[in-house]
């Protein structure tokens, strides 16, 4: 599966252009505050409209402005893991997960909870969490949802240096064995290094 980004957009009140053409499995966007690299992930999830411009994903168009074509979120089937993670509050982590979970996924929430290693926090709620299991959760979230690829928006932000080597080791073993194609906004030189074949730089 390829990415094919051409896209014009919004990001605060600054107009930037994004293009990539790649078969890379993982490819990141970096660069520093403000540069619109969220916005970008927003832009191809469905949750803000560029101003022109199209999103391919493999053989499907996801946004295409020329041709009128803009698939709402859920058609997309993006598996994103948001800065924030945006777990339930409410919901323990196996509601949480099972929540999220759609037809055709390639694990079930109970599988993917024993794939993550968080199978003994099925019961918690997500205040109760620390960090790096918080980011589990929003990972097995996304991949419960049944995604064709991932975005991943500073997935080892507010880690410390141990939890956040055990994500990077999850997230180099989920593209090994799942193969989804994946997004990856990152600061961190080390975890582009590690998990990226393609590096795009917004200024």
């Amino acid at each position: 599966m390829s990415f094919d980004l051409d896209l014009t957009y919004l990001a605060g009140e600054r107009e930037r252009h994004v293009r990539l053409v790649s078969e890379a499995r993982t490819v990141a966007i970096t660069g520093p505050s403000g540069s619109g690299k969220t916005s970008l992930l927003g832009c191809i999830a469905g949750l803000r409209r560029p101003l022109s411009g199209h999103v391919r994903i493999g053989d499907a168009t996801q946004f295409d402005a020329a041709a009128g074509v803009d698939l709402p979120p859920e058609e997309r089937r993006a598996g994103y893991v948001f800065q924030d993670l945006r777990l339930f509050p409410h919901r323990t982590v196996a509601a949480n997960l099972t929540y999220g979970h759609r037809s055709g996924a390639v694990m079930t929430p109970a599988e993917a909870m024993d794939f993550l290693g968080i199978a003994a926090l099925a019961s918690r709620m997500p205040a109760t969490l620390s960090g790096g299991e918080a980011k589990r959760v929003a990972i097995g979230r996304a991949l419960v949802s049944a995604p064709r690829f991932l975005l991943l928006d500073e997935p080892l932000t507010s880690l410390d240096p141990q939890r956040a080597e055990e994500v990077l080791w999850l997230l180099e073993r989920i593209g090994a064995e799942l193969g989804l194609p994946t997004l990856l906004v990152s600061h961190s030189p080390i975890e582009v290094e590690w998990l990226a074949e393609v590096v795009v730089a917004l200024d």
